[in-house]
């Protein structure tokens, strides 16, 4: 039996202005549906991605910002960090440790994302 993560919801306080940080990250926008006066559900996709993330009202109780380390994978953190920082997001410099090299950024509520090169640099 296969069991796949496909989707997880990111708390925020502002749909649209979150829509905009991941769209501005890279994130494909699949779906924005206003289900109800309380429910609106927002799913965007990493490129090459099999899992996405949902933003939304109504979606979650989790309070804005509460997620921390989502985690994507890349093969080079180093493409990843210039491409990151040419679409204008706020990342760290690349760290290197023994099982990868990291950057690390958040959206506007706080909700924190490292982004790993599994391989270190220099391996």
């Amino acid at each position: 039996m296969d069991i796949k993560l496909e989707l997880v919801a990111v708390p925020v306080t502002d749909v649209d202005r979150a829509k905009a940080f991941y769209e501005q990250v890279g994130f494909r926008a699949d779906h924005d549906v206003p289900v109800s006066e309380d429910i609106r559900f927002v799913q965007l996709t990493p490129p090459g991605s099999a899992c996405s993330i949902a933003l939304g009202k109504g979606l979650t109780e989790m309070a804005p910002g509460s997620l921390d380390n989502l985690q994507v994978v890349v093969t080079d953190i180093e493409a990843a960090h210039r491409d990151l920082r040419a679409r204008g997001i706020e990342v760290s410099d690349i760290t290197d440790m023994p099982w990868g090299s990291f950057v690390f950024f958040a959206d506007p509520d706080g909700n924190r994302w490292s982004v790993q090169q599994t391989k270190p640099r220099g391996a």
